[in-house]
């Protein structure tokens, strides 16, 4: 017999890790579905359209954008209870599911044929025209009735619009829709449905696995190309042995861009090593100086745990993407992915964040403004990985400010992101400022000449004008489909006025008078939807 390679003697000893072929199990329609002999690329939209044959989730856009595809999955959070959030099945790769619950919305059918009141309220709403976006918005509404705590009262219309964020309708129009949203929770018009939890919970406890989850299938050209192995450890050692053994071997987080190489470019992946079971990459955790974030914790949870701290970043969140891209994608995902139009990145780049990198057994860390060497390229070394992001907690003297351009309100790429952190001392000077933008350069960067600017002057309306001046010297942006040079320059000048006007000692301007999608406090929900409800 063939002594084992040196990698594979490397893994093996790992404690929980396996070396079998194992299929993917999922629950699905009640009952345990079992995947096997299918790339470990393909997609929940494709097994569910062109294996089992379930054509009520559409396909759109096959890159997360439009919402046709939504499903809901199902998983046990860390009290073991059932956790059900919305996420795009187009770009969700199979394997992910092992261990998991998935509900389309054939599941709303209930047993004696009438529909779910989420579909009952689509219908007595006239929620609904040409009808092929009408599964994604029932399957997103459906995640907010079930996840509704009971005596929690309705939802707001603007919780609402967060629920359909990541749903486009290009005939309805949303008030109609939005409407049923409300309408579902009426008890008058339709008893209420709820999921059985407890049996769903019992059935996925059954489902966990106690060690390394393996899966093995045939690469998207075909088993005569070659074969793609699935990794989904469940310790943290265990992901560093894969990831010090197959340095070759692609992260796997919330696969919200990753998913788009195999959707749109139609690449091999190769080997995959998924984030997503490991429970200390999933953690968050605080002390007195640090809050610190584990790599594979999704962006929702991410941005609810900073904005405790950090609440000028709640536009910034709810602007991020849509609810079921921030349900499945990661802050270390994006962080690690290096785009330079990536939301996460200048604000953690002004509150001066660090990352904790791990290869193997040796762990160290780097600042987050030194990760970055060149477009989509990073500090990473062969094997290594990113454990955590460490965000330091803030100052009573800091002032802080992210703002977000883009062409629509909801779901959409900046054309610049912009932060602002200014330690201002009592006297009115500015002891750092850290200053940040995305979309400006071939990285998320730092504006040097402009904090050098700021740095010991007073935080007057003149230290803000030499500011932006000098902002012509930090960046040099390009000219594509989102915007033009002049226009990101411009734009980037404006945004540091804003924040001078918004933090300045003297009558500071309040939200609803600098930003054209909030509104004063008494104005009402009707206005706040209308405004920032839409995609």
């Amino acid at each position: 017999m063939a002594r084992p390679s040196r990698n594979a003697r490397l893994i093996r000893n790992v404690p929980g890790f396996t070396m079998t072929t194992q299929t993917i199990r999922f629950l699905h329609r009640g009952a345990v579905h079992e995947v096997r002999d299918l790339p470990p690329t393909r997609t929940v939209l494709q097994h569910l359209r062109e294996d089992l044959r379930a054509c009520g989730t559409k396909e759109g856009c096959a890159e997360g954008d439009c919402g046709a595809c939504t499903v809901v999955v199902g998983e046990l959070d860390d009290e073991g209870r059932l956790a059900l959030k919305a996420v795009n099945a187009c770009i969700q790769f199979l394997p992910t599911l092992d261990g998991c619950a998935l509900y389309t919305v054939e599941d709303l059918r209930q047993p004696d044929g009438a529909l779910h009141p989420v579909q009952q309220a689509m219908v007595d709403c006239h929620g609904s025209q040409c009808g092929f976006c009408t599964p994604g918005f029932v399957m997103s509404m459906w995640a907010l009735y079930e996840n509704q705590p009971a005596g929690a009262g309705l939802p707001g219309r603007d919780e609402i619009a967060q629920a359909l964020s990541g749903n486009l309708c290009r005939c309805t129009g949303y008030r109609p829709i939005v409407d049923a949203a409300l309408r579902m929770f009426d008890e008058t018009c339709h008893p209420r449905v709820a999921l059985d939890r407890a049996r769903v919970e019992s059935q996925l406890r059954a489902l966990q696995r106690p060690g390394t989850f393996e899966y093995r299938g045939p690469d998207v050209r075909g088993a005569a190309s070659g074969e793609s192995t699935f990794y989904a450890p469940r310790t943290l050692d265990a992901f560093a042995a894969l990831r010090a053994a197959h340095p070759e071997a692609r992260v796997l987080a919330g696969s919200t861009d990753v998913g788009l190489w195999v959707t749109k470019q139609f690449r091999d992946l190769g080997d995959l090593i998924y984030t997503g079971n490991v429970a200390e990459l999933r953690t968050i955790g605080r002390d007195a100086q640090t809050i610190s974030i584990g790599a594979a914790v999704p962006l929702e949870e991410a941005y609810a745990a900073l904005a405790t701290d950090y609440p000028e970043l709640a536009e910034l969140w709810a602007r991020f993407a849509s609810l079921p891209i921030r349900n499945a994608g990661t802050l270390g995902g994006n962080v690690a992915n290096g785009s330079p139009i990536g939301d996460s990145m200048p604000a953690l780049l002004a509150l001066d964040a660090t990352l904790v990198l791990r290869r193997a057994a040796r762990v160290r860390t780097l600042s987050l403004a030194a990760f970055y060497t060149g477009y989509q390229k990073n500090a990473l070394e062969a094997g290594e990985f990113v454990v955590a992001i460490r965000v330091p907690r803030p100052a009573p003297t800091l002032r802080f400010r992210t703002y977000k351009v883009s062409k629509r309100y909801d779901q959409d790429i900046s054309a610049v992101c912009a932060a602002f952190a200014l330690d201002v001392r009592d006297d009115g000077s500015i002891a750092s400022a850290r200053v940040a933008y995305g979309g400006m350069a071939a990285v998320p960067q730092r504006a040097a000449h402009a904090e050098a600017v700021l740095t010991g002057v007073p935080w007057d309306d003149h230290s803000a004008q030499r500011a932006m001046d000098a902002l012509a010297t930090d960046y040099q942006p390009l000219t594509d489909m989102r915007a033009s040079s002049a226009y990101r320059l411009k734009v980037a000048r404006n945004l540091l006025w804003r924040c001078w006007l918004e933090t300045r000692d003297d009558a500071p301007l309040a939200l609803c008078d600098v930003n054209a999608f909030a509104f004063a406090e008494g104005e009402g929900d009707d206005a706040a939807a209308a405004a920032g409800g839409t995609p």
